[in-house]
């Protein structure tokens, strides 16, 4: 064998290529490599009976169990799994979060890495992916997969989600559109997409729509990601220690400051308001927000209208004149999750204010 084939090997799996024949390691070493990490999830899980397909226990199954479920994987790469974490994704952490970026990271930067996926439940999965698309800076594929039943299920989804998602790992037409979710047969902007419904298989979407689709394994595209991600951001996992803290205050007829009081007291850095309409914010809100933009907290005005909340910089609120900032069309919890990672590199409004626009 040829010394440039073997270099593009996984070294963990040399010495088994060394001992198969020469056409079968030729056709190994022609697949792409893609790495899978297991965070947990319902992609993880299990239920009493075939019938649970709502109701089971996430994050029970390992990842080598995992690939061995799905033995078609090795007909379209080689792929090694490694256990991250074994966590129902409701209960991730910052801290998971940057031990996760960390991980990728490593791996994005070896050579005998083509693809990385990362199985994932699906509470927090659209956080982790935007989390990603943010601070990795590669233009290797990075997809985030869940499923919306656990693999005991009737009609589970999680073996084609997992099939699908190394499709797309090991595809050279994935390389630099960011990082991507596989759910449902659709390929996603990890920054768009989010969990819309929590019964249903089509549960993921994105307000502008899928970036592609993958059918028997093989990936179609139709549009390309327009904001910044990956090697093109300005932020890099490598150079951040910690996660400030930021807060999320939910808005609804008859609220009070109750809740911005109280997040500001717990040291928030900055607080999402999560508006009515176009981040419309109640009179009698209005007054606190203003004193805790005094005292140094950042307020950022997002909306929880569903699939498209979309709010405009001093329409309802005079942002210039409280010196707010608004979330464009990030959902709540990715408007944390940018307000998190902006906050690393500027305390300045107007600076975070571009990095809503740009990301």
């Amino acid at each position: 064998m040829k010394t440039a084939v073997l270099k593009s090997i996984i070294p963990g799996a040399l010495a088994l290529l060394l001992a198969m024949p020469a056409a079968q390691a030729q056709e190994a070493a022609a697949k792409p490599n893609v790495v899978i990490l297991a965070t947990g999830g319902t992609i993880a899980g299990a239920g009493a009976s075939a019938a649970n397909s709502a109701t089971y226990t996430a994050a029970k199954v390992g990842i080598d169990q995992l690939i061995a479920g799905v033995p078609e994987l090795s007909q379209l790469a080689n792929v090694r799994g490694e256990q991250v974490m074994q966590i129902a994704s409701e209960s991730i952490t910052n801290d998971n979060l940057l031990q996760l970026g960390r991980r990728v990271a490593e791996l994005a930067d070896s050579k005998d890495v083509d693809g990385i996926v990362i199985t994932h439940g699906t509470d927090t999965l659209e956080e982790t992916a935007y989390f990603l698309n943010l601070v990795e800076k590669t233009d290797k594929p990075i997809i985030v997969v869940g499923s919306m039943r656990p693999g005991t299920a009737m009609s589970a989804d999680g073996m084609l989600n997992l099939y699908n998602a190394v499709a797309v790992a090991g595809s050279k037409e994935a390389r630099g559109k960011g990082v991507l979710v596989t759910m449902n047969d659709e390929i996603q902007s990890g920054r768009d997409v989010s969990k819309m419904m929590n019964i249903k298989t089509e549960a993921f979407k994105s307000p502008w729509g899928p970036l592609g689709m993958v059918v028997e394994g093989k990936s179609y595209w139709f549009r390309l990601p327009a904001k910044r991600h990956t090697m093109d951001s300005e932020f890099d996992i490598k150079n951040i220690k910690s996660l400030p803290n930021v807060g999320i205050a939910y808005s609804y007829g008859n609220v009070d400051d109750t809740a911005y009081k109280a997040l500001a007291q717990n040291g928030a850095k900055a607080i999402i308001h999560v508006g009515t309409g176009n981040g419309s914010v109640s009179s009698r809100v209005v007054p606190t927000l203003q004193e805790l933009r005094k005292d140094g907290v950042q307020i950022i005005r997002s909306s929880h209208v569903n699939n498209g909340g979309f709010v405009l910089r001093n329409a309802e609120q005079p942002d210039d004149k409280y010196d707010w900032v608004v979330a464009h069309d990030l959902n709540p919890q990715k408007a944390r999750i940018l307000a998190m990672v902006a906050l690393t590199k500027t305390q300045d409004s107007k600076e975070l204010q571009r990095m809503f626009w740009e990301y």
